[in-house]
C-alpha cells in the first residue's frame, strides 16, 4: 500500500479517494473502525474528527494510524478542509501531532490550497478567492468558523511544536529549494510548515519533494500528484477505471450545510422539485419532526426528485444555536437528516444527494455503511461512490461549500441507471 489517507470528514474522504482513483490507483474508502482491505495501491478511512473533542479525535487517528501501517502503508497522508477549519482547540494540530509520533517524522508540511476551488495560501495566509478567509462567508460557519487568516497562527495555537512557513518563492524554484528549505527548518528546531502554493503547478513541486516522506498533510489535490511520481519511480501499475455509480429508485437531497454555497443550490433545485425546509429553531421532538418530514416527502418521490434540507441563513442558524447550543444544534441536524436516509432508502430511494461532510457522514452511518466504492474525482464538489445498503446506492457525497449551483438535479439525473 502506497498511501494510507485519514480524512477528517466523509466527504473530504470521497474527494481524496476520487482523485487518487483518477490517478489510476486502486483504492477503497472505509469508515472509522472497519477492517482495512488488502490488495489496494491506497486505503483511505473516514473520520467524525473535525468538530470531535480533541481526545476522541486523537483517539481516533490513532487507531487508523495502527490499522494503515499495521497493513503496509508507506505514507500516511492526513486529508483536511482547504479552508483549513476545525475547532479553536484542534483539530488539525492534534491529529497531526499524533501521527508524527507514530510515523517518526522528523517534519512535514500542510498545504491546505486547493486552486480548483479558489482556495489558495500566499505568505502562510488562506485565501478564498481574492478574499482572506477572514472576510469570506467561512467567517459565519456555524461549526468551524475562520476568523484568523494566518495558517502559521492557526496551527501554532493547536501544537506544542514549532511551525513555520515554506513561502512561495522558495516553491519556485523547485522541488530541491522545497528540500533545502525544509532541512534548515528541521535544523532549526521546527516540525511543521505551511506550504505557500498558488497553483497546480506549485502543488506538484511539493509532492515531488515529498512523495517519499513517511508523513503528509494537505488538501486532496495535493495527493492527486502523487500517483504518476510513483508511476515514475516504478511503485506503481495503473488500474482499470471504475464504472460510474449508478442505481434505479428515487433520487433525494439531504442538505444539513448551512454554507452560502448550499443553500444557492438549494434555491436552485426549489425552481424545479419540491422542498422542505426544517426550521431547527421550531423544532419539535425529534420522533415527530422524523414522521411529519418522511410523511412528506414518501408521496411525492414518485414523481420525481425531493430536497429535504435544515439549512438556515446566519439568523436562523444563530435562532437555533441560541435555543439548542451550537453543539446540540448540529447534531440535531445530523440525526434527523440520517433518520430520514433509512425511512426513504427503505421507501425505494436509491439515489442520494448528502450536502455537507458531518451530514454525510451521519447520513452514512445511519445506513449501516462501512465501506463505499469511490468514483474517479469528476470535479470539486461532485463526489460520486456507490455503496450496497443491502439494495445497490449510487452517491453522491458532496462537501457544503462547493460545486455548481445547478449540481442537485444534474448529478441525481447523472446517478440515474
Amino acid at each position: 500500500m502506497l498511501l494510507g489517507g485519514i480524512a477528517d470528514d466523509l466527504t473530504g474522504a470521497v474527494e481524496l479517494a476520487g482523485m487518487l482513483a483518477a490517478g489510476g490507483m486502486r483504492v477503497a474508502l472505509v469508515l472509522d473502525d472497519a477492517p482495512i482491505p488488502s490488495g489496494q495501491d491506497a486505503v483511505v478511512v473516514a473520520l467524525p474528527s473535525r468538530v470531535a473533542p480533541v481526545a476522541e479525535a486523537r483517539d481516533g487517528f490513532a487507531r487508523a494510524a495502527d490499522a494503515l501501517l499495521g497493513a503496509g502503508a508507506r505514507m500516511l497522508f492526513f486529508k483536511y478542509c482547504a479552508t483549513f477549519d476545525s475547532t479553536p482547540q484542534g483539530n488539525i494540530g492534534p491529529c497531526a501531532d499524533l501521527l508524527m509520533e507514530r510515523t517518526g517524522a522528523p517534519f512535514t508540511l500542510f498545504a491546505p490550497s486547493f486552486p480548483e476551488a479558489e482556495r489558495r495560501v500566499f505568505m502562510g495566509h488562506l485565501f478564498v478567492g481574492a478574499q482572506l478567509v477572514s472576510n469570506s462567508p467561512k467567517r459565519f460557519d456555524p461549526l468551524t468558523p475562520m476568523t484568523e487568516p494566518d495558517l502559521v497562527k492557526v496551527l501554532a495555537a493547536q501544537t506544542a511544536r514549532r511551525v513555520g512557513l515554506l513561502p512561495l518563492p522558495v516553491v519556485a524554484q523547485g522541488e530541491a529549494a522545497v528540500a533545502r528549505h525544509a532541512a534548515v527548518l528541521r535544523e532549526a528546531g521546527l516540525s511543521y510548515a505551511i506550504a505557500d502554493a498558488a497553483t497546480e503547478e506549485d502543488l506538484a513541486t511539493l509532492a515531488r519533494a515529498s512523495w517519499d516522506w513517511p508523513l503528509a498533510t494537505g488538501g486532496s489535490n495535493l495527493a492527486a500528484h502523487y500517483p504518476p511520481i510513483w508511476r515514475e519511480k516504478g511503485l506503481l501499475a495503473p488500474a482499470a477505471a471504475l464504472p460510474p455509480a449508478r442505481a434505479g429508485g428515487h433520487g433525494v437531497v439531504l442538505a444539513g450545510s448551512c454554507s452560502d454555497r448550499t443553500r444557492e443550490q438549494v434555491a436552485h433545485f426549489a425552481g424545479h422539485h419540491p422542498v422542505l425546509r426544517i426550521d431547527l429553531a421550531r423544532l419539535e421532538t425529534p420522533a415527530a419532526a422524523l414522521r411529519k418530514a418522511a410523511g412528506w416527502a414518501l408521496p411525492r418521490l414518485e414523481r420525481g426528485p425531493v430536497c429535504i434540507t435544515t439549512a438556515g441563513d446566519p439568523e436562523a442558524v444563530a435562532a437555533a444555536q441560541a435555543r439548542l447550543g451550537r453543539e446540540g444544534a448540529a447534531l440535531a441536524a445530523v440525526l434527523l437528516l440520517g433518520g430520514l436516509a433509512l425511512a426513504l432508502v427503505a421507501a425505494g430511494a436509491r439515489r442520494l444527494l448528502v450536502a455537507g461532510g458531518e451530514t454525510s457522514g451521519a447520513v452514512i452511518r445511519a445506513l449501516g455503511i462501512a465501506r463505499l466504492t469511490v468514483a474517479p474525482y469528476v470535479s470539486p464538489g461532485i463526489g460520486l461512490c456507490a455503496a450496497e445498503a443491502p439494495e445497490p446506492l449510487a452517491l453522491c457525497l458532496k462537501s457544503g461549500k462547493l460545486g455548481p449551483v445547478d449540481m442537485f438535479g444534474t448529478v441525481l439525473e447523472r446517478m440515474r441507471a
